[in-house]
This record gives structure tokens, C-alpha cells and sequence, in this order.
């Protein structure tokens, strides 16, 4: 087993937190919204504090479900340790969402008159130094000579501007479907399970996370989003880590095409 920090860092102290694990497992986990967070310098960005425990600051559930998959599958895992209020990394450089002024109904003022400048700032020194570990860890699993499938995990809210959603959890991908479309298949074969394809949300768009580090690289790469009424609490999160482990096991195990680098290009717009 390789060791998990139960205990996240203080993000003045790095905007990610490392899990060992051992790249031949052919797993790499990532988890963009784990916290939420922030700088000392930024205070609470004007926000009250309650606002801060809404899903517009992180991904609810998200962290400990990565934690205890790492755990499980011995796979190593990069989280952030920041809010994405602060900056959002599943979000390319040049996104108008990078930094968002106005979330699910809450104007964030401490981003309401940020400029260019402090945008540059923000990216250089939260946003970058995330996807620059990414991208590190990548790189030594590839030379090692164990190309890794990349799972990232993700939550979303169960009502979405009063609408219920439906789906107990997504596969979001693009046009790669070693990875995403096994995964679908696996969870949908559970009864009473629904499990959207491309929904809540659609997995293609340029320059996010898994563009960056997947599509563009050629690695097979999945991104899994739970409602996060579900994963909640303690009881939720053991049994979802409990669902996965082993589907994602057998995936690993069977499909060596997970760990080939292949260019399937991409659905975005140019």
C-alpha cells in the first residue's frame, strides 16, 4: 500500500497536494475542485463564509473519494488545494470562466474588478504550478515506461436552477473512448444505477484539464462526475470508492489498450 496525506496543506503553502502511488498501476487520479480554500491573502474574497460551503467553491465529496481510490488502487493522484473561486485549473489559460465574477446567483466581489494583471498573477502562481506537476508526473510515468489512463474526479449539484437531475453520476468525454466508454458501460450495468454519457455536462472543451493532459498527449483518460448528494458524507464516499475499486481494477487489469498513446482528435471547435 503507498501512503495517502489524510490531511490537506495549507494552500499558502502549495496550490497542489501529491499522492504517491506506483505508476505501473497505469492509473494516474487527478481531482481539479477538491478544496475550498483559500490563500490567507485573499481573505474570503468578500464572500460570507457560508458560501464558501457551497458547491460554487468546490467539488463537494470530491477529495475524499480521490483519497480513498488512491488508497485502494495504489495509484498515484494530483489534487489542488485552492478554491475554485480562486481560480478554476480544470479551466484553459485563455477561459472567460477562469476567474468568475458571478457563480450559481452569488457575486464573488473579491474577483468582480480583477484585471489583467492579477489574472496573470493568479495563473503564474495557482493555476500554472497544478498543471506543471500534472504534466511532471506524466512525463516520469511515460519514461518509466507505464503511460498512464488519467480519471478525474468531479461532483455536481442534484438540482441545477430548479430542475432535478436524474443522473446518480457521468462519464464526461471527448472523441478517446478506451477509457470513458468501458467505465460507462460497467456502471450501467448496475441496476438502478443511471449514468449520463456526456451529461450533466459535455467532456469536450478545449484547453480544460483533460484536453490538456489527455486529448492533447494521447492518453486514454476518463472524467467522472457523482452527484454530490451521494457522495456527502463519510457512508457515501465508502460506497462509491466501494463501487469503483472494482470496475476500475478489471479495467486496468484487461484493457492494455488504456496504456497505449494513441491521437484521436477532438470535438471542440477550432
Amino acid at each position: 500500500m503507498f501512503p495517502v496525506r489524510s490531511a490537506a496543506p495549507h494552500p499558502d503553502q502549495s496550490p497542489f497536494e501529491i499522492i504517491d502511488g506506483d505508476p505501473a498501476c497505469g492509473l494516474l487520479l487527478l481531482c481539479d475542485h477538491a478544496s475550498n480554500a483559500l490563500p490567507s491573502a485573499y481573505g474570503t474574497l468578500g464572500l460570507p463564509p457560508e458560501q464558501l460551503q457551497r458547491h460554487i467553491a468546490y467539488d463537494i465529496g470530491v477529495r475524499d473519494l480521490t483519497l480513498q481510490l488512491a488508497a485502494a488502487l495504489g495509484a498515484p493522484a494530483v489534487l489542488t488545494t485552492y478554491s475554485r473561486l480562486l481560480i478554476d485549473p480544470n479551466r484553459g489559460e485563455d477561459d472567460p470562466t477562469l476567474v468568475m465574477r458571478l457563480s450559481d446567483g452569488a457575486v464573488v466581489p473579491g474577483n468582480a474588478d480583477h484585471d489583467a494583471a492579477e489574472r496573470a498573477a493568479r495563473i503564474s502562481a495557482y493555476h500554472r504550478p497544478y498543471h506543471e506537476t500534472v504534466a511532471a508526473r506524466i512525463d516520469a510515468s511515460i519514461a518509466a515506461g507505464h503511460p498512464p489512463a488519467i480519471l478525474s474526479i468531479h461532483s455536481y449539484t442534484p438540482v441545477w436552477r430548479g430542475n432535478p437531475r436524474p443522473w446518480h453520476a457521468g462519464i464526461l468525454w471527448d472523441s478517446d473512448p478506451r477509457f470513458a466508454v468501458p467505465l460507462l458501460e460497467t456502471l450501467r450495468a448496475e441496476a438502478g444505477l443511471v449514468v449520463g454519457d456526456n451529461e450533466p455536462y459535455d467532456g469536450a472543451l478545449r484547453n480544460d484539464c483533460l484536453y490538456r493532459h489527455g486529448t492533447a498527449r494521447g492518453l486514454a483518460h476518463a472524467l467522472l462526475e457523482v452527484r454530490q448528494d451521494l457522495i456527502g458524507d463519510a457512508e457515501g464516499v465508502a460506497d462509491w470508492s466501494a463501487r469503483l475499486v472494482p470496475h476500475l481494477k478489471q479495467m486496468l487489469a484487461e484493457q492494455p489498450e488504456l496504456f497505449q498513446i494513441r491521437q484521436y482528435g477532438s470535438r471542440c471547435a477550432a
